[in-house]
């Protein structure tokens, strides 16, 4: 009996195991369709606040819909006009910066080597390529400059799902109405995931554009390409501000030496600090927290899957499935996994510093 029971589980696990590797399969062949629909879906969430606020304010929801696509299209035009051209310009002299960097570099291993420390310059540039840096910076911005121009049909989809948006809970209830219906289940977490969302947007677009003046009054070329920068991977915590800051301090090493590369890395530190150490967890709370190791693996998940543009949604994904798992008590063990380590591992500990002083004393 309990063979066959381990076996059950075993052929469970393995039937599961094949199921993920067929999706993700088939999400990778899909990458080009599921990533406009997958931007969709974010946009609609994240732009579904203001359409409720307009529609309690005696708007009609298809007028408030069309406000807000408005907004939405006026920001597109004026990331087209200012982004579209330095995503250009960067991209065309990326072979050139990447020359000023080896020979910046060059120079640095002279300056070591007067004071004793001599490093072989090609293996050190082998190990240590600043320009890699850069070419990862231009594929993802020549991905997120691809997604605009798919961008009629994001907006196109996005209006659909705002105006399905104020009736989806009453179909829920509508198609679930006996007592085992999930339909509470699947608001709870889409209420959390659109918190989420809502949220991080918010701190993600104040460190953008404190970013883009602390770059400009430097005097750094590309200062709203670097916001950009900064605002989109801020959804990516930890290893996304790293990533972010990298290019703008290598592209003032170019421009200006070392002292103002300094300075730039010294205010991109501190941005990151005020905003992701005492600001978000103030607007958003500690319980949403994904482990350092999870954010790194997810980040190369979901850009092996969706390219460029996935490393930029991928912690969002795998928060969206981190907070659904964690709303159901068969999966919330896979939940707790995904995240930080819990506060209750580490208050028992302290508790018991505390008798053990108390008794000493």
């Amino acid at each position: 009996m309990a063979d066959q029971t381990t076996w059950g589980r075993g052929s469970r696990f393995l039937l599961t195991a094949a199921a993920f590797v067929v999706v993700v399969a088939g999400m990778r062949e899909a990458a080009a369709f599921i990533v406009p629909f997958l931007l969709a879906i974010f946009i609609a969430i994240i732009c579904a606040p203001a359409v409720f606020w307009l529609t309690r304010r005696g708007l009609p929801p298809f007028a408030a819909v069309l406000t807000v696509i408005l907004g939405i299209f006026g920001i597109e035009l004026l990331l087209g006009a200012f982004v579209g051209t330095s995503i250009d310009t960067f991209v065309d002299n990326l072979p050139t910066y990447q020359e000023r960097l080896k020979e910046e570099t060059t120079a640095l291993l002279a300056l070591l080597a007067r004071f004793g420390i001599d490093l072989p310059r090609q293996q050190f540039l082998d190990f240590i390529d600043p320009g890699a840096a850069m070419r990862l910076v231009a594929s993802m911005l020549t991905g997120f400059g691809g997604i605009l121009t798919n961008m009629f049909l994001i907006l196109i989809t996005v209006i659909f799902m705002l105006l399905e948006a104020a009736s989806f809970p009453a179909k829920l209830r509508a198609a679930f109405s006996n007592a085992d219906a999930p339909s509470g289940h699947l608001t709870r977490v889409a209420q959390s995931i659109k918190r989420y969302l809502a949220m991080k947007t918010l701190v993600s677009l104040g460190t953008g554009v404190t970013v883009t003046i602390w770059v400009a009054l430097l005097g750094v070329d590309f200062p709203i390409l670097w916001g950009l920068l900064a605002f989109l991977l801020n959804y990516v915590p930890n290893i996304g501000s790293i990533i972010a800051a990298l290019p703008a301090v290598l592209l003032a090493f170019i421009q200006f030496g070392g002292l103002r590369a300094l300075i730039v890395a010294a205010g991109y530190i501190l941005i990151n600090i005020v905003f992701g150490n005492l600001i978000e967890p103030k607007v958003m709370g500690r319980g949403l927290g994904l482990s350092t190791l999870v954010v790194f693996l997810s980040l190369v998940f979901w850009g092996w899957i969706l390219g460029p543009v996935g490393m930029l949604l991928s912690v969002p994904l795998t928060m969206t499935v981190k907070i659904a798992l964690e709303s159901g008590p068969d999966t919330r063990w896979i939940a707790v996994l995904l995240g930080e380590e819990p506060r209750e591992a580490i208050e028992p500990e302290g508790k018991a510093r505390k008798k053990a002083g108390s008794f000493h004393r």
